[in-house]
């Protein structure tokens, strides 16, 4: 085993040096950290407006509906047409959202539907947006880099959401939550400005151009032709649909507010608990060997499921500060991992479409994840439907995890031919 085996944490350093990722990867913490100050203020205020939680999940599926179904153009466009371009388009979207939102806010005109407008709107960029940039990072380095590029990107993204989320809690009870959703326009510029820098994709042979013209099924089939990747696919599934409502800023507010019966600040503190924990879990992957992935990844189950319920049980801050802390360390890993391994076994000219089909399993997910556990709690508690989740969750991941086997620690094998794919869906 090869030093770069047993540690990529040197290659992800190398990746720091002066050049096109370390560009992208500042642009994206500025941008990722403004991101995390509005989900935080959004969620807070979205908290006053109503007290069911099934208008919170609304929000999300509001959000996460118009990007299941135009995922599958989003990830043909990400492997068809330049990258760069999409994701500067979509960075200036989201910056007039976020000025549009902020208005509003701070005007005092903000209602529900208004909300669930804007997260529609941000659905349909995020599913051009998504596939653009998993496939991205990739793109600009070797690929013998790739797991290091993924870890320390993660590690960037978590830790920005530690600094994004505590200063948004600071924000609102210093000036405001409107003042969230301005600084996040103005970040935006930083990750437009990184983008404009970035080299443009090599051009490949003919008859791979020609691949990427090809359709979203091409993608598909590959992926059903794929076990591992699909393995992958259904664990980030289970975790969008039975973890991710339980910490998301759509429902954690009403929890904080209506369970636990603490304020904004309590609640910045929280996100701030759990952004350290995604931080310290994306760190982990620098330091996970290829063949100890299946240990991580099903310890890491384990630990999302005992976190979860310990947020069911909890009547204290510290106790729910503790389980959330568990969860984001184990969430924030296998969801790298997962990407490191779907990314490492997809072939470049179908990058953008698996990565398309991959990010369904989250973003596309969220509408069932956003409505399943909220209007489960509005019928039986929200202690009572957190409890249920962990359990389902257990059972399905673990299941998801035998299914995959050893296969996880396989090293990326060349792309089966297309007479090997399954048919299309």
């Amino acid at each position: 085993m090869s030093a770069s085996e047993t540690w990529i944490g040197r290659q992800a350093l190398s990746l720091l040096r002066p050049g096109a990722f370390r560009r992208y990867i500042v642009g994206s913490a500025i941008s990722d950290t403004g991101t995390w100050m509005q989900m935080m203020a959004q969620g807070w205020v979205v908290s006053g407006l109503t007290s069911s939680t099934f208008l919170l999940g609304l929000v999300t599926f509001f959000t996460g509906l118009p990007t299941l179904g135009l995922a599958p153009i989003g990830g043909s466009a990400a492997d068809r047409f330049d990258k760069r371009k999409i994701l500067i388009a979509t960075q200036v979207a989201q910056t007039v959202f976020a000025v549009a939102l902020g208005w509003l806010v701070l005007t005092n005109r903000i209602q529900i539907w208004e909300v669930m407008i804007f997260g529609a709107l941000l659905g349909m960029v995020i599913a051009f947006e998504m596939p653009a940039m998993a496939a991205l990072v990739p793109e600009i380095v070797k690929r013998e880099e790739i797991a290091a590029a993924i870890g320390l990107d993660r590690t960037i993204f978590h830790g920005s959401r530690l600094i994004g989320a505590s200063s948004g809690g600071l924000l609102i009870g210093a000036w405001g939550a409107a003042s969230a959703f301005f600084c996040n326009a103005v970040s935006f510029v930083a990750l437009i400005i990184a983008l404009v820098s970035l080299p443009k994709r090599p051009i490949g042979s003919a008859e791979e151009e020609e691949q990427r013209k090809s359709g979203f099924s091409e993608g598909l089939r590959y992926v059903r032709s794929n076990r591992i990747i699909i393995s992958m696919i259904m664990l980030i599934a289970c975790n969008t649909i039975f973890v991710f409502p339980a910490i998301s800023p759509a429902m954690l507010p009403l929890y904080v507010r209506n369970v636990l019966r603490l304020g904004p600040s309590q609640l910045g503190w929280l996100m701030a608990v759990s952004g350290t924990g995604a931080f310290l879990g994306a760190i982990g992957l620098l330091s996970v060997q290829r063949a100890r992935r299946l240990k991580f990844m099903s310890g890491n189950v384990l630990a999302i499921a005992a976190g979860v319920f310990g947020m069911s049980r909890s009547h204290s801050f510290l106790f729910t500060a503790i389980a959330m802390g568990i969860i984001a360390i184990a969430l924030s890993m296998n969801f790298g991992l997962a990407n490191t391994i779907v990314q490492e076994h997809a072939p470049s000219h179908l990058r953008g479409r698996v990565s398309a089909v991959f990010g369904m399993s989250f973003f596309g997910l969220m509408p069932i994840g956003g409505l399943f556990v909220p209007g489960i709690s509005d019928l039986i508690g929200m202690r009572t439907a957190l409890a249920g989740a962990a359990v389902i969750y257990a059972a399905l991941a673990v299941t998801v995890l035998s299914l995959a086997g050893r296969h996880v620690c396989d090293r990326p094998m060349a792309p089966i031919s297309e007479s090997e794919m399954a048919p299309a869906a």
